[in-house]
């Protein structure tokens, strides 16, 4: 059976094309940390001055919590880009993508007076790549194309050719 929206064919289509960029996106910083062995949140961490920045402190001040954040952060980032990109929950990983990212955007928001040792894309005012980013992922959360183009829409082609035609 196929799955009905209300969108057009270039609308899905372009949502979909979202989705395996940013995917592609968060895979590919997933991996670029899995592959570094010298690979550290505490740099990034050490430079919060946003409301996370408590939190932040925390975490570099006790390294097996800092260790097991970057395992997450790692994994986590790799999950999500292949769950966008291969369109297997998709819905989960794009709300999961959206909170890991707007928390990277908590920790270092681009405020007035605020400087970063981190490289930044232009002069950013509270709007940046980052919140655009986790925006992006919060629309795909809720106008889902993977049970159109993905796996979610092979399984669920599977499951109901199994039961007869019934969804």
């Amino acid at each position: 059976m196929k799955y009905e929206t209300n969108y057009t064919k270039l609308q899905t289509y372009s949502l979909v094309l979202l989705r395996w960029l940013i995917g592609w996106h968060i895979l590919y910083e997933g991996i670029a940390k899995l592959l570094n062995p010298d690979w550290s949140s505490l740099g990034f961490l050490q430079q919060a001055q946003g409301i996370m920045s408590g939190f932040a402190g925390w975490v570099t001040s006790h390294p097996t919590v800092l260790s097991t954040v970057d395992f997450l952060n790692t994994w986590g980032l790799i999950a999500i880009g292949v769950g966008l990109l291969l369109g297997i929950c998709a819905r989960t990983a794009a709300w999961a993508g959206a909170i890991l990212v707007f928390t990277y955007y908590l920790t270092c928001p681009p405020l007035i007076g605020v400087e970063y040792a981190r490289p930044v894309d232009g002069n950013n005012l509270i709007v940046d790549k980052t919140l655009f980013e986790s925006i992006a992922l919060v629309v795909l959360a809720v106008f889902p194309t993977s049970a159109v183009v993905g796996l979610d829409a092979i399984i669920q082609r599977l499951r109901t050719r199994r039961n007869g035609g019934v969804k």
